[in-house]
């Protein structure tokens, strides 16, 4: 995975000065609906303390701020995070927890809900960077979830159940499950059968849930997208809500992994305190939440560019995957994200994770694509790739 964004680096595609160089296709961004952005921008000089329309709110906006974000910053944030999910819930503006990116607000759960030593479960696969995220600083493990491809990549109660024996086996304790909805790698969503049946199992074994939605506005045709906050509401599920934890982050949805917003969502009164401490850490700049704020708060263009750019991932996906099919290569089929899960398994020449590694060392020496291995996101079958499209 990161091997191959090495690749990109030292030999960057160039359709003039560097024709023969490595195409990037392994970094999940959301650049198709970049100038409606740019646009935005343009029309709105005073969102940036850095013109002379904005320059009014420099001194404002310089000096020290409240910790916990501008309030204007949180109420836009809970309601853009209410917009993407069709209004059909509601987010409180005081439970919302800023940081450095969902990568920071990942660390900062681990830190709030586990001690060293203690695990999460997660199905695979699952982005890797989890690994680095959640396990570098905080000596938390994580525990995979085996799924297949033989049920799509199904997360299953069978599969769960045999996670957390095995850590239980191993004097681990769990103490929470980390999901990501819409999937990365495979851009497929949680159903509302399945996240309730995942609610139904952390209950019963009282861990939390903690619920990673940073692709929640990529889903691009039906079915449509289900927040774990929809869930909760619903009149026949039990839940204790002190178990259940949202990260959200703009860097997918918006495209803005530069910008680094990342959110901490707690219904837990002790994790909204104890990560509000912990976020000074790791605060996203007044600069950037004045232009997120104001940004947000454009009901016109928000309505708009959701729907605008839904449209445009759906039909770069339908042109890479029609450019597959036409050479016979298949793919999960899949309705979120920014990427496809790509199958290979008919190109190995042994059903082996080291037959894989050498048919990407193939793709990215020969072929000039960096698109990354399965091997990378833990998955359980070899010949599964990642490719980004966005």
């Amino acid at each position: 995975y990161f091997d191959g964004w090495k690749a990109y680096d030292n030999n960057p595609f160039h359709l003039t000065q560097n024709p023969q160089g490595v195409i990037q296709m392994g970094l999940a961004e959301n650049q198709l609906s970049f100038e409606l952005i740019e646009q935005w921008v343009l029309n709105n000089p005073q969102a940036s303390i850095c013109t002379a329309q904005g320059l009014q709110e420099f001194k404002d906006t310089a000096i020290f701020q409240d910790y916990h974000g501008l309030p204007e910053f949180r109420y836009a944030v809970a309601n853009f995070m209410g917009k993407v999910r069709g209004n059909r819930v509601t987010f409180n503006p005081d439970r919302i927890v800023m940081s450095g990116g969902a990568t920071g607000a990942h660390e900062m759960i681990a830190f709030c809900l586990a001690d060293p030593g203690d695990a999460f479960l997660v199905p695979t696969p699952y982005y890797p960077g989890f690994d680095r995220d959640l396990r570098w600083r905080t000596g938390v493990q994580l525990i995979p979830v085996v799924c297949e491809s033989e049920n799509n990549f199904r997360i299953t109660r069978s599969a769960l159940e045999e996670a957390y024996e095995r850590a239980q086996e191993d004097n681990i304790r769990v103490k929470g499950l980390l999901i990501t909805n819409p999937s990365n790698p495979l851009g497929t969503i949680l159903d509302r059968e399945t996240l309730v049946s995942l609610v139904s199992f952390i209950n019963e074994k009282n861990i939390h849930l903690v619920c990673d939605e940073i692709y929640a506005a990529t889903v691009f045709s039906q079915p449509a997208f289900v927040s774990i906050a929809e869930v909760i509401e619903q009149e026949n599920v039990s839940c204790n809500r002190d178990l259940i934890h949202i990260v959200y982050s703009l860097s997918k949805d918006m495209g803005f992994p530069g910008f680094r917003v990342g959110i901490v969502y707690s219904y837990n009164d002790a994790v909204v305190n104890c990560a509000r401490k912990m976020s000074s850490f790791g605060l996203v700049s007044t600069q950037t939440q004045h232009l997120i704020a104001s940004m947000l708060s454009d009901d016109e263009f928000v309505d708009t560019f959701i729907v605008e750019s839904a449209k445009r991932l759906a039909r770069r996906y339908a042109t890479f995957t029609r450019g597959l099919a036409q050479v016979h290569i298949g793919s999960l089929k899949s309705n979120g994200g920014l990427f496809i899960w790509m199958d290979l398994r008919r190109l190995l020449k042994e059903k082996t994770f080291e037959a894989e590694m050498a048919l990407w060392r193939v793709i990215i020496n020969e072929v000039k694509l960096n698109v990354s291995p399965g091997a990378s996101f833990h998955c359980s079958e070899p010949g599964w790739f990642r490719v980004c499209f966005a």
